[in-house]
């Protein structure tokens, strides 16, 4: 058996768990927290950010601004809401991205079967471990 070599440089450590990860790590980074109300209503804190869902920008020069998330981009690890662009100096107008650590879900698209199933599941997980 091979041994998994790993660093205590945080340089290297930071550049694996940001700039060189996997798509499927970048995807659990695209969770955002979810409004108090939607923390009541579902049991849970936060959850991936979709396409389709509402959400409210809690930072920078956009804060206060709600839209509809139209794009999101796992790579970059960013999301695009309605109504948050910008004019390029050609005319056309550019959605900018966010980091969904900036923004609160303050309404889920639960059209998606398999989204349902995770908020259950989780769901499920939160309540034994207030339990016990």
């Amino acid at each position: 058996m091979g041994s998994k070599a790993t660093s205590k440089q945080p340089r290297k450590v930071r550049k694996r768990m940001v700039y060189q990860a996997a798509l499927h790590v970048k995807a659990k980074q695209l969770t955002a927290p979810l409004s108090e109300e939607l923390q009541k209503e579902l049991g849970i804190k936060r959850l991936r950010v979709r396409k389709n869902d509402t959400v409210l920008i809690v930072r920078g020069s956009f804060k206060g601004h709600e839209g509809r998330v139209v794009k999101v981009d796992v790579k970059k690890v960013r999301v695009y809401v309605e109504g948050v662009t910008r004019v390029r100096s050609d005319g056309r107008e550019v959605h900018i991205p966010i980091h969904p650590s900036k923004v609160v879900i303050t309404k889920l698209d639960m059209s998606d079967e398999w989204r349902r199933k995770v908020i259950e599941r989780r769901k499920a997980v939160q309540a034994e471990v207030k339990e016990g």
